[in-house]
């Protein structure tokens, strides 16, 4: 190389120096989402903070095919760590770009692993409002199946000690490492949170890569992260306190009759509403109900409204009500001041007329009669689903979940 060379190239080295410098400088900042999110300030005291330049901490985790990875198995030039999870609405969306991406430059000298670092005892009930899924191993089979994870998806949920290591902030969350396995980007997919692709404006982790194939470093090496943060173990007594509130609070119960009914059924609201029609004394609605008060729990920041109808005698109101408080069947506290500003507050009703047809007419013609009986109305008035007898509440979720969407929406 002559010296006019050397001094350009030396120059350049230079550059890039600086630039990582001055990004690990401003570490703070993109640790901030786009939302104001301080994602940092939730890292266990024991995590690490990777810097530009850093060398990739080795791990040894189970993956999902039964085998166990680290980073000896990953040969190719460039290596992308990326931090997804089964729950994470932004994470899905993040992946329907991801996915395509990953295989356009698998032939790229580009290799590929997933890990969840997320524990399921610091991921709440409310937390699992857009999937079917939980962040539990198993449920990352599941998962990886349906979404076919053209990559390893390996699991850090029992001690984290990798996700600390790397300091990951939220899902999705990526890494990327050249041959030296040495940190050249550090961030986000994209900065997008919705499915919609028109909504990206900058192709952060496709523009890293991009340049890192043609051997140029990266611009921009440090973008900032949005998603669901991680789900550290020590987030346990938040979960426990959030579950705590939902018992202590108050359970109502009014009565109801067939007009009533049948106003509720037109739903002006901008709810899914589920009906379930049920007794005390009848043993498959008993044994459903606990399954509809989680479903209502987890869809509890959606557009969601469990309605129960009870159709035990005026005078078991007392026993009715019991139950509804053993069940903790309440609103959660957002859809109760939603109900409010409507001008209602109950979401548990006891029918109180003596002729169970008018209800049928009103509620679902289509129901032949036995209890319980279940439909989810759309805003409108539309029956979209019913079920007479025991429900299946995973059937339930996904019917639920494909009117709901699984994404954030630009609403």
């Amino acid at each position: 190389m002559n010296s006019k060379l050397l001094r350009s190239a030396q120059a350049g080295l230079a550059a890039v120096a600086l630039t990582a410098f001055a990004f690990a400088q401003d570490y703070t900042k993109a640790s901030t989402s786009a939302k104001g999110t301080n994602y940092d300030s939730q890292l266990p005291s024991d995590a690490t903070r990777m810097k530009i330049g850093d060398k990739a901490p080795d791990f040894k985790l189970l993956g999902i095919d039964g085998k166990h990875y680290t980073l000896a198995d990953f040969k190719a030039p460039i290596l992308m760590v990326v931090f997804l999870s089964n729950h994470c609405p932004v994470s899905h969306a993040a992946e329907t770009r991801l996915l395509p991406m990953v295989r356009e430059f698998k032939n790229q000298g580009v290799d590929v692993v997933a890990i969840n670092p997320n524990s399921n005892s610091g991921l709440g009930i409310h937390e699992l409002g857009y999937t079917k899924y939980t962040d539990s191993y198993e449920d990352m089979k599941r998962y990886a199946k349906d979404m076919d994870f053209p990559f390893p998806y390996i699991y850090d949920g029992d001690t984290q000690e990798v996700s600390k290591k790397y300091g990951v902030l939220a899902t999705p969350h990526v890494y990327v490492f050249d041959q030296d396995r040495r940190l050249q980007y550090w961030g986000q997919i994209d900065d997008s949170r919705y499915e919609t692709i028109s909504t990206v404006k900058q192709h952060s982790l496709r523009d890293a890569l991009t340049e890192m194939v043609a051997g140029k470093p990266v611009s921009v090496p440090v973008t900032k992260v949005f998603g669901c943060a991680t789900k550290w173990q020590t987030k346990h007594d938040a979960v426990a306190e959030y579950d705590a509130k939902w018992q202590a609070t108050p359970v109502g119960l009014e009565n109801i009759d067939a007009q009533g009914v049948a106003e509720l059924v037109k739903n002006n609201s901008n709810r899914l509403r589920l009906f379930n029609v049920w007794a005390t004394w009848c043993a498959p609605c008993v044994a459903e109900f606990p399954q509809l008060v989680n479903l209502s729990r987890r869809l509890s920041t959606r557009k969601f409204e469990l309605i129960t109808i009870s159709m035990d005698e005026p005078k078991m109101f007392p026993q009715a009500k019991k139950f509804l408080e053993k069940q903790y069947a309440h609103p959660s506290d957002a859809l109760a001041a939603t109900l409010k500003k409507e001008g209602r507050t109950a979401v548990n009703f006891l029918y109180t007329e003596s002729d169970p047809d008018k209800l049928v007419k009103v509620l679902d013609p289509e129901w032949p009669g036995p209890l319980p009986h279940t439909v989810l109305v759309a805003p409108g008035g539309k029956i979209l689903w019913r079920h007479n007898g025991e429900i299946d509440a995973d059937k339930l979720l996904e019917v639920i979940l494909k009117e709901l969407g699984p994404y954030y929406t630009l609403e």
